[in-house]
């Protein structure tokens, strides 16, 4: 089969590989769609990615599709079935998952390979995170599960209340996400970021304040000159780098909460005014990943249609066009997302 094999740093390739047999509880998926990430972008860029991915290693995450053959023994899952799976699956035993917080598991399972015409799942995701779609859901919609899911983790761990006023600091595809979601909670966001078209789109899905960032590195000054009154009730930072998370402790107001959702580069270091964190009595919290409830949670609001694949798929591209596709975003193509057709 073709599939997107990543070599090292910006070297990706589409090759002919061979098609990997099943081993108990697994099944083999046809890709219906896969999405583009920053995530995989990053990953490309860097070359590795020290937990997920060993180069020369099968590329891509976000993917939904049709089963086309199941292992002996298999339950729940038969070829023919539309599906959407997550990019890993925890272990249940370790003491996180005992306690609720599988997103943390010790040994959680990765799976990768979407830009690829099948995928084989694991055992473990198909128990735990393989979930069946319905006939209407357009795969390419599907496929945003997993992403909108570790932003569902992020805007649970807010618990944001009707009312309150959020600030989204980035307009990537997860600053976006998290818009749509704090609008869903009753908020009123505001939202910083860069690039017209994904500054539209905030106002699409309820932002009621855009800061345009172009040409501007203080995102505290520019928040501030576009809100004055700025004393936000949570902060969910998607920005990934030290300037926008010490901005966002200085953003919110007392007693409030702040995310620092966005992974900054490996080794950074921030500057915390402690005086400020502590007669302030801020909450400061950092999600990370998703849970099978989350998995579930995404793909309910996609399938009720609180997130639309209209909204956050503005491209789309063959398999034989990947290549180029990430030279493209690496030099700052800033599309949302592009879907990739595998199978045409």
């Amino acid at each position: 089969m073709k599939a997107a094999v990543l070599h090292g740093r910006e070297d990706l390739r589409v090759e002919t590989v061979g098609e990997k047999p099943l081993g108990p509880g697994e099944v083999r998926v046809r890709i219906g769609a896969a999405l583009t990430c920053g995530t995989d972008l990053k990953v490309y860029r860097r070359g590795y990615h020290a937990r997920m991915l060993t180069p020369p290693c099968l590329f891509g995450h976000e993917w939904a599709g049709t089963v086309v053959e199941t292992a002996p023994g298999v339950r729940g899952v038969q070829a023919g079935d539309r599906v959407v799976g997550a990019n890993s699956a925890p272990c249940g035993r370790c003491d996180r998952c005992r306690g609720g917080q599988e997103n943390l598991c010790d040994d959680l399972l990765f799976l990768n390979g979407a830009y690829a015409e099948a995928i084989v799942v694991p055992a473990r995701i198909v128990s735990a995170n393989l979930l069946a779609l319905r006939p209407e859901t357009p795969f390419e919609a599907a496929a945003l599960t997993e992403p909108l899911a570790c932003v569902v983790q992020g805007i649970g761990d807010l618990t944001l209340r009707r009312g309150e006023r959020v600030l989204v600091m980035g307009a990537g595809p997860i600053g976006l996400f998290a818009v749509a979601l704090a609008v869903e909670a009753g908020c009123e966001v505001a939202v910083a970021g860069r690039g017209g078209a994904r500054l539209a789109l905030a106002r699409r899905l309820g932002a009621t304040v855009v800061v345009d960032m172009e040409g501007r590195e203080d995102l505290e000054a520019a928040v501030r000159s576009g809100v004055p009154e700025s004393a936000f009730d949570a902060v969910f930072e998607a920005v990934g780098k030290p300037p926008a998370w010490e901005a966002a402790t200085r953003l919110v107001r007392k007693g409030g909460r702040v995310n620092f959702f966005g992974g900054c580069p490996s080794g950074a270091t921030v500057t915390l005014d402690t005086g400020l964190l502590h007669y302030s009595n801020l909450t400061l919290l950092a999600s990370f990943h998703h849970t099978p409830r989350s998995i579930r949670a995404a793909l309910d609001r996609i399938e009720r249609g609180v997130v639309l694949a209209a909204d956050f798929v503005d491209g789309e591209a063959s398999l034989d066009e990947l290549p180029g596709l990430f030279r493209s975003m690496a030099g700052g193509n800033r599309a949302v997302k592009t879907c990739i057709r595998p199978n045409g």
